[in-house]
C-alpha cells in the first residue's frame, strides 16, 4: 500500500482485452483538486479506466490505488456519472429518488434523514432541475436525466468524481453550465475529477493535465504539452497536425475518422496556448 499523498495512483498498470493491451504500463497520480481530462479514440479503454478504479474491472497487472486502498465496488468517496443511457419510460421512480440513491444512508447518523434530504434539494437546485425531480425519471428528456445523474454524483460529498462523457444530450448553454458546476465542486471540496469526454472544448478552461490513451499507448501532461503535433504524432505513430483554424484548434492525419473519435476538435487556441 502506496504512502503517496495523491488521491488517485496507477502503478504500471496494464489492462488487456482478448489478449491485447488496451493500454500498458500506465504511470499516473492525481492529486485532491485536480482536473483532469481523459482522452483518445473509440476503444482506447477511457471507460475502462473508470471501471478499474470503481472496482469493477481488474487490471491485467499493475496497481491502483485511490486514497491508499485498492479500488473496490460501492466506494463511497467516489461519484460516478455514467455515459448517457435512457430510462425506461414505465420505471416508476422520480428524479428525487434517482439522486437520493447518491447518499450514503449510514453517513449522518441521528437525524441523517432530515440532512440527507436537505443535501438532496441542494443538489438537485445546483444542476437546474428543481421543476421536473419530482417526475418519473423515464418520463424525462435525455438532457433532464443527465442533469439528475450528475446531481446523484455530487449529493453524496465524495473526494473523487468520474466522469464518463457527462455532457451529451446538453445544449451549449447547459454544457456550459454542468462544466463550471463540477469545476465549483471541486474547488470547493478540494474533489479530484477525472473527465472522460470526446469534446475538450467545453472543460478546456478548468483542465489541469490531459491524459491522452491511443494504440495501447498512453501520455499525461499539461494541455500545452499534449496538443501539439509532434507529440500526438509519436503518441498513435502516424502523422498528425495541430492546426490553427479562425481561433481554434483542430486535429488532422491519416486516419481523420480515429482523429475525430480523439476529442481534441474544437479547442480554444487562447485555452491551449501555442500548439504547433
Amino acid at each position: 500500500m502506496p504512502s503517496d499523498p495523491d488521491l488517485v495512483v496507477l502503478k504500471n498498470a496494464t489492462l488487456q482485452r482478448d489478449g491485447r493491451p488496451v493500454w500498458r504500463g500506465l504511470q499516473a497520480s492525481i492529486r485532491a483538486g485536480e482536473f483532469v481530462a481523459v482522452l483518445g479514440p473509440n476503444g482506447a479503454g477511457k471507460t475502462s479506466l473508470l471501471k478499474v478504479l470503481l472496482g469493477l474491472l481488474p487490471l491485467t497487472s499493475g496497481s491502483a490505488y485511490i486514497n491508499g486502498q485498492a479500488p473496490e465496488r460501492g466506494n463511497n468517496q467516489i461519484g460516478y456519472i455514467p455515459q448517457q443511457k435512457s430510462f425506461d419510460p414505465l420505471l416508476p421512480i422520480r428524479g428525487w429518488d434517482l439522486v437520493e440513491l447518491g447518499i450514503n444512508g449510514h453517513k449522518f447518523g441521528l437525524g441523517g434523514k432530515r440532512q440527507a434530504t436537505k443535501l438532496v434539494k441542494q443538489a438537485i437546485e445546483a444542476v437546474g432541475a428543481t421543476d421536473y425531480a419530482s417526475v418519473p425519471i423515464g418520463l424525462l428528456s435525455g438532457g433532464e436525466q443527465q442533469r439528475l445523474r450528475i446531481a446523484q454524483a455530487l449529493v453524496g460529498e465524495p473526494s473523487l468524481l468520474l466522469c464518463d462523457e457527462p455532457l451529451l444530450s446538453l445544449d451549449l448553454a447547459s454544457q456550459s453550465k454542468i462544466t463550471g458546476l463540477l469545476n465549483d465542486y471541486r474547488q470547493q471540496n478540494n474533489a479530484a475529477v477525472l473527465f472522460v469526454t470526446h469534446e475538450v472544448n467545453p472543460i478546456l478552461p478548468y483542465v489541469d493535465r490531459i491524459l491522452y490513451l491511443a494504440n495501447g499507448h498512453w501520455l499525461i501532461d499539461t494541455p500545452q504539452r499534449v496538443l501539439q503535433s509532434r507529440t500526438l504524432t509519436k503518441l498513435y505513430g502516424s502523422p498528425v497536425d495541430v492546426l490553427r483554424v479562425h481561433n481554434r484548434v483542430l486535429v488532422v492525419g491519416a486516419d481523420d475518422e480515429a482523429l475525430t473519435a480523439a476529442g481534441v476538435h474544437h479547442a480554444h487556441e487562447q485555452d491551449i496556448g501555442d500548439a504547433h
